[in-house]
């Protein structure tokens, strides 16, 4: 390493990224427990942001974006042979893409003990029409089951989970009638004969106003221009000190460390709105930029979740060499920006692995773009395998982040090992690459470049292993699902 990257990594700190996740859980615990969009938590978040970039020297801009919310209201109701009333949220939800309509009728079960419940035509051969569809969720997509019944005559569908709990789906498009899914009791309950429901679904749509801020720090080129960024905003029910506050304070200690430095290419400091409701505020930052602008931006490095405190240290396959991802997406730059990730993991001797580099996080809107992209992620809620807790510590079986997306993600839910280790790994990342001789994702084992020749993915210990993507779903929320 550079004694210019020595020194940034020996500026940026794990105090300092903690100082600014201090502030953010003091702001949440000033405002009802959160920071998301359109809150007054959100709010306060974008002014400390503004106001800590600005004290160091930043020109900050605050860009207001507005975009449609969905909310869902309604009822549904089992009136024979036992009648029940079900509550939304608890006991179902509406599935994205649904009808706002209302019908009242007997329940149709379809194949309901099968894994293939509904995914075929074949499965409604003398299907009534008029009845309301109850399917069960299996091995196709939601937006087959419902088409399907619909094609056969239903006035509305009910897929219930083939598990504990609910989760929030989407069909992908919008549909005739009412869907909804529902927790498998309430299945149950309607696959019996006789079974008859009301079922309404209202569809509310609201138009709101979020805020992206961003701030340039000049480069001796005006092109090349590296783009990092993360979400800012949580989800209702907690605080998000690790998803994302830790990638947004991240972002800050990096850019304070940085404010003074001239690099060959300007690096813009992103902290984007509105990602849990679908990487609305990145969607609409590329959106508002002038073909020439989206030209003029060389690299998108994304850092979303990187304090996970059963963490494992994920890459994203931004080279395609373990994962599929999106026509377009992986190009020799955006290689090359994988490549500065584990060359800083390899030369620290940290054990690293590849993950989904598939759309999942507001890097989406910039590959889409055509920019190369790339960046780091510490697990949500998916399970550590024993492999990985041997590389990493942690506990094997149980969740990367247990309070993901849930109240209980504060302060106390951070691993400042991984803070440490990937905050050198952010900073060590915008320096490189905003300091490529050929162009952002073009240095250090980049097209023509030496340095990454050798194998390496994993770090000690052994090969990768492939982490689960981010969980961050479009249309319906977070977590928003297909099938």
């Amino acid at each position: 390493m550079n004694a210019d990257v020595e020194k940034l990594l020996r500026c940026v700190t794990v105090d300092g990224v903690m100082e600014h996740l201090e502030a953010f859980q003091g702001i949440a615990d000033a405002h009802d427990g959160n920071r998301a969009s359109t809150t007054p938590g959100y709010a306060a978040s974008v002014d400390y942001v503004r106001d800590t970039l600005e004290a160091s020297g930043y020109q900050v801009e605050v860009t207001d974006f507005t975009y449609d919310e969905v909310s869902y209201a309604g009822s549904f109701q089992q009136l024979t042979p036992t009648p029940a009333t079900f509550t939304l949220d608890t006991d179902y939800v509406a599935v994205d893409g649904t009808a706002s309509a209302a019908t009242s009728a007997p329940v149709t079960a379809v194949d309901y003990a099968s894994t293939t419940s509904g995914c075929e035509a074949a499965d409604f051969a003398g299907f009534p029409a008029g009845t309301i569809a109850l399917v069960q969720r299996g091995s196709c997509n939601f937006s087959a089951k419902a088409a399907n019944a619909v094609a056969a005559g239903a006035s509305g569908v009910v897929i219930a989970n083939n598990a504990p709990g609910l989760i929030n789906p989407t069909l992908g498009g919008p549909s005739t009638v009412p869907v909804v899914f529902a927790t498998p009791e309430v299945g149950a309950a309607l696959a019996v004969d006789g079974a008859t429901a009301t079922l309404a679904v209202e569809v509310i749509t609201e138009t709101r106003t979020s805020q992206n801020v961003t701030a340039e720090l000049p480069g001796r080129s005006d092109d090349g221009v590296v783009v990092v960024g993360g979400h800012l905003d949580s989800v209702p029910e907690g605080p998000g000190i690790n998803d994302n506050g830790s990638g947004s304070a991240t972002i800050l200690e990096v850019a304070q460390n940085l404010a003074s430095t001239r690099l060959a290419h300007p690096v813009r400091f992103a902290f984007w709105g509105a990602e849990e409701l679908g990487l609305l505020g990145s969607q609409a930052y590329v959106d508002s930029l002038p073909e020439a602008e989206v030209d003029r931006i060389g690299a998108y490095l994304n850092f979303d979740m990187l304090g996970s405190p059963n963490f494992a240290n994920f890459v994203y396959d931004s080279d395609g060499s373990t994962f599929p991802a999106p026509e377009g997406y992986v190009t020799p730059e955006s290689a090359a920006i994988e490549a500065t990730f584990r060359e800083f993991y390899d030369s620290r001797g940290i054990a690293y692995e590849d993950t989904e580099f598939d759309g999942r996080s507001d890097y989406q809107a910039f590959a889409d773009a055509g920019i190369p992209s790339g960046g780091l992620f510490s697990g949500a809620e998916g399970t550590k395998t024993a492999d990985q807790a041997a590389r990493y510590g942690g506990a094997a079986g149980q969740p990367y982040d247990a309070c993901y997306h849930q109240a209980c993600d504060d302060l106390s839910n951070v691993s400042t090992t991984a803070l440490d280790q990937n905050s050198d790994a952010v900073a060590y990342a915008v320096l490189v690459t905003a300091q490529a001789d050929g162009g952002p994702g073009q240095g250090p084992g980049g097209p023509g470049g030496p340095g990454h020749g050798g194998p390496g993915h994993g770090g000690p210990g052994g090969p990768g292993h492939g982490g689960p993507g981010h969980g961050h779903g479009h249309g319906h929320g977070p977590g928003a699902t297909s099938a």
